[in-house]
């Protein structure tokens, strides 16, 4: 990885919707959650090649609402710097858990596995309540989200929060 990546957090209004859109397809839904989360860019030679966004769900728990890299810079460990630097951000801010959802397969899921996040319980139906449009990944349709937790104080549980 070159070691010109630079990572630091944007307002909101600044997100870069396209590399957000690469991660959740409804703009809408991004839209939706933005507002209430802080988003996070990593930037390589002053272009931004990955961003996140994180939301609060209450005191000391935050959810990765969404994390992509720019398809020309996938595999390069962008989106592995991204995240482990959220992660050591909100551990260092006294935060006792992290979350995310995921398909059920695929790429997405070891890479979060490779964090020490943990599945923590299945979201029957996520990608068909939510979604107006089926979600296909590698020709397979998305029909359930694995919740995982990164649990800092040592305690995973399952929310089944949406």
């Amino acid at each position: 990885m070159d070691m010109s990546l630079l990572i630091r957090e944007v307002p909101t209004v600044d997100a870069p919707l396209d590399l957000l859109l690469l991660a959740d397809p409804s703009e809408e839904k991004i839209r939706s959650y933005l507002a209430q989360s802080r988003c996070f860019v990593a930037s390589n030679n002053g272009v931004v090649a990955g961003a996140c966004a994180v939301q609060q769900l209450e005191p000391g728990v935050h959810e990765l609402m969404c994390i992509a890299v720019h398809p020309d810079r996938q595999k390069s460990g962008i989106g592995t710097a991204l995240l482990q630097w959220v992660i050591d951000f909100y551990r260092r801010s006294g935060a006792s858990r992290l979350e995310v959802g995921t398909g059920t397969f695929g790429y997405q899921l070891a890479f979060y596995q490779r964090q020490g996040f943990r599945v923590t319980c299945i979201d029957r139906n996520f990608f068909i309540h939510n979604y107006p449009e089926p979600i296909f990944e590698d020709g397979i349709q998305l029909f359930d989200m694995l919740r995982l937790t990164l649990d800092f104080a040592g305690k995973g549980r399952c929310t089944g929060r949406a």
